[in-house]
């Protein structure tokens, strides 16, 4: 266990860290699969709706340094390519 304040301080800032990191990556694996279920189903306005909200949550999530950039375009990149597959 941390013996000084300044130990102390950051065990409690790496546990509020953690826990916006999980919620932030939580809500982008949701959207992830909201996007992947509306291809899937072939609902072309569903699925461009899902995407807009899984692009910005993923971008906001790269700026923010949750998730790699290059991963975040990676992402991005499959989910307009699956979106493109349904016209």
């Amino acid at each position: 266990m941390a013996h000084n304040s300044s130990a102390k301080k950051r065990i409690r800032q790496t546990i509020a860290r953690t826990a916006i990191n999980r919620s932030v990556l939580s809500r982008v694996r949701t959207l992830r699969k909201k996007v992947a279920v509306a291809v899937e189903a072939k609902d072309k306005e569903a699925a461009v709706k899902a995407y807009n909200e899984f692009a910005s949550a993923i971008d906001k999530a790269a700026k923010k340094n949750r998730v790699p950039a290059n991963r975040a375009a990676n992402y991005k990149s499959k989910a307009a390519k699956a979106l493109a597959s349904i016209a």
